[in-house]
Parts: structure tokens; C-alpha cells; sequence
């Protein structure tokens, strides 16, 4: 399958590795390279075509998402998550996207899912009001995705659902100082009584149900996806590339070394790297393999316009997170074996190790929940849960 975008994006690969150091110090990804990925069409991959997009096999974007990942991870971990969202706008009923697209239809958009939001109804739609943390790549953003509560009179939850709002309705409260990501600059958003007119609300159960007002004008198979595999592997496919990417950093190190423990380009025999190299490469191809492959299924499901089966569903989830271990045990095999030269801060197998740990806390990456509810699957007993 020809991949266009990720054809226009290696050559940017070079450049983004040489800024990683500067995107974790800085705590953003840098202007210049969220420029180049727009240029190069990765923001658009999953964006509909009325509104310019590409409207791609998802396959495709992760495999760009991967091959970013490699050189920056904070990068690749921003450029997953804000290619991720045309895809839910797209499921949004189409004045909504309107809003966003329709004066420039490379406008970013940023979210935190979290439903910490409250809206009450007010004449003219909802008002809404909260603090959300963990809202990736936010500065470049012109739009949020927001997870709220509508309060009943008696101050109860009757709803949660996903909301939109613009620049101008929220701040951002610079707070990111954490260990790996660094570059993400994941602060937090603040809202206070913004008026959401009706058009900007998605209820998330009619989403996990596969249903969205947005399939009225984007009815291609890309909007009859599950959330619950869709974002997860925009989550997932980042530590992957992290880690896929450092092996090539891991080889490389290690030869220059064994060349020179023999002088005159002859190597040394070291066992230990040797068998390091088989066992994270094969854990990272696993991961790909079975990443891509459950992505595909789902995709020729909503392609053949065929009920998407639950088995299949609960069986992406359970890869997604495993895939997500699966990266892990590979880094830790990399990080032991390279030695004392692995602790040295910028170094590309540490600042991979901070990163894909970083990632691995997500709630997407939550691999209890997401094996408990695969075994619910297996055994027939009913399963509830957005991320599915």
C-alpha cells in the first residue's frame, strides 16, 4: 500500500531527531516541525475529504505515526494524538465542523477526555466550566475536544459527553513538568461559563454505539470505527515507534563499541546484545503486526458496510495494550544491556525509555481493564465500557 504521506515525511525525519533534545528541554513541540508535519499532510490523513482531508486507511497514519515516533517521541506522540481528532470532529454533526474547517482546514485541535467538565442548559445551548489536564500539543491548537457532565436540577449527572469548544473559551495553564514526554507540552485548559451551542456536543454513548451525527455527510468506512480502537492506537502506536526507532540507535551504539574493543573494524563478540536485539526486535514486530492487523479487519468491516463484531472489537483492545507491553519489554531489554552510556540525559535509548513509560500511564494503555473486559468477551457475559 503506498503510503504519500509518510513518503513526504521521512525527509523531515533527520531534522525532527536533531530538535528532540531541544522539544523535551522546551516542553513543546517546535512551531517549525508542527509546520513541516501540516505541509507534509499528516494532520490531514484522517480529516474528511469535504474538508480537504485525505480520509485514509488508518493503517497508514499510524504507520507515519510510528516512523515520527522514531526520531522525537514527544513529536510523534503529539503528532498521533492531534491527527486523531479530524477523525471524531468528523462525527460531529457538520456545523460543527464547519466551524473549525471552514475558514482553514488545517486548524488543529487539541482534547482531554477526562469528564471533569460540568455543563448545565441555558437558553442557547449549555454552559460549561472546568479544569482539564493532559491536553497534548494545546498550544498549537485552535480548538478543544472536552469531556463534561451535564448536572441535573439536583445537581446528578444524567450525560457525558464530548465537547467543543474554541480558542477563545478556554486558557492555557503551562503546569508540564514531568519525567518523559516532556515535549508534549500536555498542560492543562481552563474553562469558565463558556456558552456550547447544541451543534458542539457529541453524546458518547451514541459514539460507542458507532453512531454519530456526522455520518450523515461523512459516510465513508474511516467514521464507522470505534473510538475505543481508533484513539487507543493513536496512544499505542507512538510507544511503539519510540521504541521500533531506538532500536536502530541501540544498534548502532553497540557496534561502534564492539569495533572498537577490536580495532581495524573487526567486532567483538558480545552474546548479550546479540540476543537483545532478537528479543526487542521480535517485540516490536509482534506489536506492529498485530496493531495493523486487527486496524485492518476492523477497516474492511466498515468498508463492506458489515456490522463490526464484538469479538473483534475487544480482540483490538486487547493487542492495543499488549502491544503497549510488549514495547516496554523491549525498551527495558535495550535500556539494561547498552550499559552506563544509557543514563547519560539526551541520549536517544534514555529519552526513549522516559517516553515510552511516560506513555504507558495512559488510560488507554490501562492493560487490566482492557484484558479483564476481553475475557468478559470470551465468556459471554455483556461488556460496557467506552474504550471498547
Amino acid at each position: 500500500m503506498s503510503n504519500d504521506v509518510l513518503a513526504a515525511v521521512k525527509p523531515l525525519l533527520p531534522g525532527i531527531s536533531e530538535r528532540a533534545r531541544g522539544t523535551d528541554d522546551n516542553s513543546r513541540v517546535p512551531a517549525e516541525t508542527i509546520k513541516e508535519l501540516t505541509a507534509a499532510g499528516v494532520f490531514r490523513m484522517l480529516q474528511p475529504k469535504r474538508y480537504g482531508g485525505a480520509e485514509t486507511d488508518p493503517v497508514a497514519f499510524y504507520e507515519v505515526v510510528r516512523a515520527i515516533s522514531g526520531a522525537c517521541g514527544s513529536t510523534g506522540w503529539v503528532a498521533s494524538v492531534l491527527g486523531v481528532h479530524p477523525w471524531q470532529l468528523g462525527l460531529f454533526p457538520d456545523e460543527a465542523q464547519r466551524d473549525v474547517w471552514g475558514a482553514d482546514p488545517d486548524t488543529l485541535v487539541c482534547s482531554s477526555y477526562a469528564p471533569v467538565g460540568r455543563l448545565t442548559e441555558v437558553d442557547g445551548g449549555f454552559q460549561l466550566s472546568g479544569r482539564w489536564s493532559f491536553s497534548s500539543g494545546c498550544d498549537h491548537a485552535e480548538w478543544a475536544l472536552v469531556g463534561a457532565l451535564v448536572m441535573g436540577e439536583k445537581g446528578k449527572a444524567i450525560d457525558f459527553l464530548t465537547v467543543l469548544v474554541p480558542r477563545a473559551d478556554f486558557t492555557v495553564d503551562a503546569v508540564w513538568d514531568v519525567v518523559g514526554l516532556r515535549g508534549t507540552g500536555s498542560n492543562d485548559l481552563v474553562i469558565d461559563k463558556a456558552l456550547v451551542p447544541a451543534h458542539r456536543i457529541l453524546r458518547n454513548y451514541e459514539h460507542s454505539q458507532l453512531r454519530g451525527p456526522g455520518q450523515k455527510v461523512n459516510s465513508g468506512p474511516l467514521y464507522k470505527l470505534p473510538f475505543g480502537a481508533v484513539f487507543t492506537t493513536a496512544i499505542t502506536a507512538p510507544i511503539v515507534g519510540v521504541v521500533d526507532g531506538c532500536l536502530a540507535s541501540y544498534v548502532a551504539t553497540m557496534g561502534d563499541r564492539l569495533r572498537l574493543s577490536l580495532g581495524g573494524g573487526r567486532f567483538a563478540e558480545d552474546p548479550f546484545a546479540q540476543v537483545a536485539v532478537a528479543r526487542a526486535s521480535s517485540e516490536t514486530d509482534a506489536a506492529i503486526l498485530q496493531l495493523d492487523r486487527n486496524i485492518s479487519a476492523l477497516y474492511a468491516s466498515a468498508s463492506g458496510d458489515e456490522e463490526i463484531p464484538m469479538e473483534l472489537r475487544l480482540r483490538t483492545r486487547r493487542d492495543q495494550v499488549r502491544a503497549t507491553e510488549r514495547a516496554l519489554q523491549a525498551i527495558d531489554i535495550l535500556f539494561k544491556t547498552a550499559g552506563g552510556n544509557s543514563l547519560k540525559r539526551g541520549n536517544p535509548i534514555e529519552r526513549a525509555w522516559r517516553d515510552a513509560h511516560a506513555g504507558s500511564v495512559h488510560v488507554a494503555n490501562d492493560v487490566e481493564r482492557a484484558l479483564a473486559m476481553y475475557g468478559r468477551g470470551v465468556f459471554g457475559i455483556p461488556v460496557e465500557d467506552n474504550l471498547v
